[in-house]
């Protein structure tokens, strides 16, 4: 899928997810390494930069684990660039992990993390007129996702990074007394979030500019489910399948075959298709709207779940007791 029509137009590239790149704080992000690899692209006549999804990551830091469908990772976030827009001192940058060596996720969230953080705290402080005005106008284009975002990270830190289903109750299912406290409570905190995917937005930008200067365009991935533990789920529950609970009572995967005689069990939530059909499948449109607004082209992952999925009761251990449930896809794909 893209943005532009090029049905006829054959292109090649490199699958490199920006982890993968040499960079300051434990993994790649958009710092100098990811230009150094733009200017390769385009020195080898290819067209492609295909990239993992960009999304927040949780349990085991995969891309297709993720926090947010909508949200960026603040490990991309570059330090180098940070400290060059001024946001922290270069000094706080020395003695982290150098440029090279495997990706270490955890050290990334011990020691970048933090710097991040700070120079988000720095910017709320003394942003100049200009750039708060980009954020504000950040924030006011992204209101449909971020401030529920921010709220889920700022709850999820709260709580030791517990799954939201094992929060208070108030908070779990989004009281509106509890969600006022939150932003009486925790205002700095949500500012701060709000700010670092103010970052990542820019410099996200910056770097996909630069790509366009050079014709090398991005290919983006989406994955079709998201994870039970997200923003998605926490705020969307009605397009879920769950019980009264909040627990999912079917969840996703694939059915035995050669490779595994007791098939995948994925475990993502299912999505109400029917209901998502009445409200003119108004999430994904977002969701397709804003990987839009990220890639220029993208890529559908597991595409096949959106014209019959392999549903699995929640109480399954493995997916052999599942089965294929058709799906909304053409309705979806029609405009609903």
């Amino acid at each position: 899928m893209s943005g532009e029509a090029s049905n006829q137009e054959r292109l090649s590239g490199v699958l490199l997810h920006v982890t993968s790149l040499p960079s300051y704080g434990g993994v790649g992000d958009f710092g100098p390494a990811a230009y150094s690899f733009v200017d390769f692209l385009a020195s080898a006549k290819q067209r492609l930069w295909q990239v993992l999804p960009l999304s927040p990551t949780g349990y085991g830091s995969s891309p297709y684990s993720a926090l947010s469908a909508f949200a960026g990772n603040p490990l991309l976030i570059s330090l180098e660039r940070l400290a060059q827009d001024g946001w922290i001192e270069w000094d706080r940058i020395e003695g982290l992990p150098g440029h090279e060596g495997p990706a270490d996720f955890e050290a990334a969230m011990l020691m970048k993390l933090p710097l991040i953080v700070e120079a988000a705290g720095n910017f709320l402080d003394r942003a100049p007129d200009e750039q708060r005005a980009r954020f504000q106008r950040f924030c006011k284009d992204n209101i449909s996702w971020l401030p529920d975002y921010a709220k889920f990270n700022v709850l999820r830190r709260q709580y030791n990074y517990a799954s939201w289903n094992e929060w208070p109750a108030e908070y779990a299912l989004r009281k509106p007394d509890a969600m006022t406290a939150v932003l009486n409570r925790y205002g700095r905190e949500l500012a701060v979030e709000q700010a670092i995917q103010f970052f990542f937005n820019e410099q996200w930008c910056a770097l996909r500019s630069y790509c366009a200067e050079r014709k090398v365009r991005i290919l983006g991935d989406v994955a079709i489910f998201v994870s039970y533990d997200s923003a998605d789920v926490w705020t969307n529950p009605e397009i879920f399948e769950l019980d009264e609970e909040r627990r999912p009572v079917r969840v996703s995967g694939v059915p035995p075959d050669y490779f595994s005689n007791t098939g995948q069990r994925w475990g993502n939530p299912l999505y109400k298709w029917g209901l998502l059909k009445e409200r003119g499948f108004d999430w994904w449109v977002a969701r397709i709207r804003r990987a839009l607004t990220l890639y220029d082209m993208i890529r559908l992952d597991h595409f096949r779940g959106f014209e019959a999925f392999w549903s699995i009761p929640a109480e399954e251990e493995t997916a052999i007791n599942g089965q294929w449930v058709k799906a909304q896809g053409h309705d979806y794909a029609g405009g609903g």
